[in-house]
């Protein structure tokens, strides 16, 4: 797994967001998050403030913007809390994970229960970068 700064990626990025808690990355049309190791990620003390941060950078609810949760590192999600996020008429245009150990996998299964879009699974940040740069993004997912 490798970190967006560590990548060739890194040269695209438009902003970066740095928080105590993570680091986010801001592209055209897309955003990459980086949570830190053990972080328990909520609403409220944590997507909140990312999202609102965002949408006041975007000038955008969400609807055109691609979200790439990059989990390098082991941190737990409040799955529910997409609840919440929709419930503030947040949205995005997709939705992609990547990760290849059992707690992403499975913490990804839980949250589609709440996600109201199907989240596409990557094993590499190179191929979910590539899915969200592709307006079609009914694309196969690896």
């Amino acid at each position: 797994m490798i970190s967006v700064k560590d990548s060739p990626f890194y040269n695209d990025v438009i902003k970066e967001l740095n928080y105590p808690f993570a680091n986010v990355f801001l592209f055209d049309g897309f955003i990459v998050s980086e949570i830190k190791r053990g972080v328990v990620f909520s609403w409220d003390d944590h997507a909140e403030l990312i999202v609102q941060d965002i949408a006041s950078y975007y000038g955008t609810y969400g609807d055109d913007l691609v979200y790439i949760s990059n989990r390098i590192n082991s941190y737990s999600v409040l799955a529910a809390d997409w609840i919440k996020f929709f419930k503030h008429n947040y949205n995005l245009k997709g939705y992609a994970v990547v990760g290849n150990s059992k707690g992403s996998i499975l913490n990804t299964m839980v949250e589609n229960l709440f996600f109201n879009k199907k989240i596409q699974k990557f094993t590499d940040l190179f191929t979910a970068i590539n899915w969200a740069k592709n307006s079609d993004l009914e694309a196969a997912a690896v």
